[in-house]
């Protein structure tokens, strides 16, 4: 695919005074205290300047009037829709943010998400050609944490694409289909199964590449069987993740030929990695050593994927006071469910575990 690139400036006075983009930004949000407020208004005060941004805040009252207070002029700041309802509340932000969106091209991006004009410039032109953009996330900084999910980035970077933090979506598409389920963890995957059961296309450009803030340590060492239980959704991926243990403990069991043929797995781990790592350039924001941290991620990837099963066991993982089972729907499921639903009725998507009453003829 050829790869968009920004219009240029109409005049001298463009660079100081950007022409905004028709495009709407739609950030759900959740903030449990006011760590980075500042930085966060910065970036939105940039954003502001370039596209019409919505803030979707399910953050505690007092939180979200200082937020209130912070965006006044910026940004539209608004709560989720409470006639929505489902348990991941980052999708019923989206399903708010979307429908408010003034403008048929939208991305939707987490709060550590950072954007530059020329990403978003080639985000919007990729949309004049398909229903939904599948971005690439880069850490930057990059703490030691960063650095070993790193190594999960650039393998998935070989295999199909990495699920980063923020897509692309057309609104007329995405509120065609009904929007999608908010009862799943693996919300983006959900949300691209969607895209592709309602019959639209979509694009993962490995070119295309996004800045993203690294977590805090505590989050990212909390949040690894919770992602590892995401790969509930995908079979194969689980299945190539739990054979990762018991391969390590029979080569091991064979002493030197074992961890002979250890370190080849390793190494052949990195050299997968790298290729991810070159991709489309991405050596200008994935720094070499991030390759090493391949293998590393694999072992506990593995490890990781066997305490999933174990929860899968035992009803889900713990979300928002409750169990949460399902990380996604596949295709299938979704296609028939679509021919059961009336179209443009975004609320019958959040009617968790009951279906839509009975379409009626038309006479």
């Amino acid at each position: 695919m050829t790869r968009p690139t920004a219009a240029p400036p109409r005049d001298e006075g463009a660079a100081s005074a950007p022409v905004r983009l028709p495009m709407a930004y739609v950030l759900p949000l959740r903030a449990h205290d006011d760590g980075g407020l500042d930085e966060l208004t910065g970036y939105l005060r940039e954003l502001s300047r370039w596209v019409d941004v919505v803030v979707v805040d399910g953050s505690a009252p007092e939180l979200f009037a200082r937020h209130a207070e912070a965006w006044r002029g910026l940004v539209r700041h608004v709560p989720p829709d409470p006639a929505l309802r489902g348990r991941n509340g980052k999708v019923l932000g989206v399903l708010t943010g979307v429908a408010l969106a003034r403008h048929e091209h939208v991305v939707i991006a987490d709060d550590d998400v950072r954007y530059d004009r020329a990403a978003l410039c080639a985000v919007h032109q990729l949309l004049d050609g398909v229903d939904l953009v599948r971005p690439q996330n880069h850490f930057d900084p990059l703490p030691w944490h960063a650095w070993w999910d790193t190594g999960r980035t650039l393998l998935a970077r070989v295999f199909g694409g990495d699920w980063p933090g923020t897509l692309g979506v057309r609104r007329s598409t995405f509120l065609a289909m009904g929007g999608y389920d908010p009862d799943v963890l693996f919300e983006n995957l959900e949300l691209v199964r969607t895209v592709r059961a309602y019959g639209g296309s979509t694009a993962t450009p490995a070119w295309l590449y996004v800045r993203r803030l690294p977590p805090a340590a505590a989050h990212f060492l909390g949040q690894r069987v919770r992602q590892a239980y995401d790969e509930t959704a995908r079979p194969v991926w689980l299945l190539a993740a739990l054979a990762v243990l018991p391969a390590t403990a029979v080569a091991l069991a064979t002493r030197r030929p074992g961890l002979l043929l250890l370190l080849r797995a390793g190494l052949a781990t990195v050299a997968v990695a790298e290729l991810g790592r070159r991709r489309a350039g991405g050596a200008r924001v994935f720094p070499a050593h991030t390759s090493l941290a391949a293998p590393a991620w694999v072992l506990e990837r593995g490890l990781c994927a066997w305490l999933a099963v174990g929860r899968r066991l035992r009803g889900g993982v713990p979300y928002a006071g409750a169990r949460m089972r399902t990380a996604a729907h596949p295709t299938r499921v979704l296609r028939r469910r679509m021919t059961r639903r009336r179209p443009d009725d975004l609320v019958l998507w959040v009617e968790t575990g009951a279906l839509p009453p009975p379409l009626r003829a038309e006479v």
